[in-house]
């Protein structure tokens, strides 16, 4: 059986939605980061970053949530087109996903929510990143239904992973001007897959606080 190293954060949901749609069995194992779990030798010995999610395959170990959406869809040979252009887009927009929307939308909530510290040019920075790949989004599907092809793959589903955030990355506000990428987000929300995603990490006791402990496990600059 596959096992899940997870936490109710945008990368390892977007996992959590691809497992369900499979149908794959999996043991969804919690790394509470805010306990510092994720620091665990048993963990770094499985992703020396330190960060979920993680899938253990038999002898396979994959870290990185676009990682993994790639091995399970190629090990399945769903959720992604075989070859040729409709291929070569999800890459790209996996890619953008991957190195644009998560890092810049991370960053603006840090420092919107976490910081102990205001510091209006890293907010306005990281903010005006975050909303501007959130448009590309959007743009990108005025014309079409998903973000490659006519099918869903799993870059919709990456999409989603953190366009579920977007009131709290942007504000309560945001969505109004987002109308494309509000109804591809509704869309997949609604399908019973991403209810079960979502709802997985209420089946564990995560820490809920982000007292001390917390902030010295989730931003460990802090101790230097």
């Amino acid at each position: 059986m596959l096992k899940f190293f997870f936490n109710g954060s945008p990368n390892p949901t977007k996992v959590a939605l691809l497992l369900e749609e499979l149908g794959l069995p999996y043991e969804p194992i919690p790394i509470d980061t805010r306990k510092g779990d994720q620091f665990a030798p048993d963990f770094l010995a499985l992703n020396p970053n330190g960060k979920v999610p993680v899938l253990v395959d038999d002898a396979d170990v994959i870290f990185d949530s676009n990682a993994i959406l790639l091995y399970l869809a190629e090990k399945t040979g769903r959720f992604l087109p075989p070859s040729g252009g409709d291929r070569a887009q999800l890459l790209s927009w996996l890619m953008f996903v991957a190195t644009g929307v998560g890092p810049f939308s991370g960053q603006a909530v840090h420092f919107q929510h976490f910081a102990p510290e205001q510091v209006p040019y890293a907010q306005a920075r990281y903010s005006f990143e975050a909303r501007r790949h959130y448009d590309v989004l959007n743009a990108h599907l005025a014309q079409r239904r998903y973000l490659v092809g006519d099918e869903y793959t799993i870059a919709d589903m990456s999409a989603w992973g953190w366009a579920r955030m977007i009131p709290f990355v942007l504000g309560e506000t945001a969505w109004a001007e987002l109308p494309h990428l509000k109804r591809h987000h509704d869309e997949i929300a609604a399908r019973p897959a991403a209810v079960r995603a979502v709802g997985l990490k209420d089946r564990f006791a995560f820490k809920p606080e982000m007292d001390d402990e917390a902030r010295a496990n989730m931003f460990r600059h802090l101790k230097s």
